[in-house]
């Protein structure tokens, strides 16, 4: 891409200058340049090299205002491709990321789920365990997502009665579940 480097800057600067043939001769030969470079890059994803000469070409054409012509064109252009590519690997690991094959996997429907079943049972089977006035202050702040004012509310009991009843509820269910009561 170096030794086209003469050719394409002339082009490129009389296409800034308003030469619409040259600029679209700059284009024509950047599009063989970018295919090679390209070609050699993702060899496995060849369907997916025009599109990304296009979205090259267009990023060149968008930002051709910053083109400095005292710095060297490919070396430009060399980072605006880069990007562009990165941009590719990018998509395409997070879409592959998102398809897994279902080749092979029969029993992938065999066997349900019913863990937060389960948990749910447990939960209220260690709830019940506890005294009411613990039992309900966190049933109504800690699993229904009320505030201590409307459990306080609700139970008849002080915002700091609800305070220490979840607290003291909290570390009796700790117990339980460490098999201590």
């Amino acid at each position: 891409m170096y030794s086209a480097e003469p050719r394409l800057k002339a082009l490129f600067a009389s296409g800034l200058s308003g030469n619409s043939a040259d600029y679209r001769s700059f284009l024509i030969e950047l599009t063989r340049h970018l295919r090679g470079y390209l070609r050699k890059r993702i060899p496995h994803f060849r369907d997916d090299t025009e599109d990304l000469v296009q979205e090259i070409l267009l990023a060149v054409h968008n930002a051709r205002h910053t083109f400095r012509p005292d710095e060297p064109l490919t070396a430009w252009v060399h980072a605006i491709a880069r990007y562009k590519l990165m941009d590719f690997f990018r998509t395409h690991s997070r879409r592959d990321a998102l398809h897994e094959p279902l080749d092979g996997d029969e029993d992938i429907f065999a066997y349900a789920d019913d863990e937060p079943a389960e948990a749910r049972r447990d939960i209220g089977t260690l709830l019940a365990r506890l005294p009411d006035k613990q039992r309900l202050s966190i049933e109504h702040v800690k699993l229904q997502g009320l505030s201590v004012a409307e459990a306080a509310h609700l139970t008849g009991l002080s915002e700091s009665a609800v305070k220490v009843s979840i607290h003291r509820g909290l570390k009796a269910l700790a117990a339980l579940v460490r098999g201590a009561i």
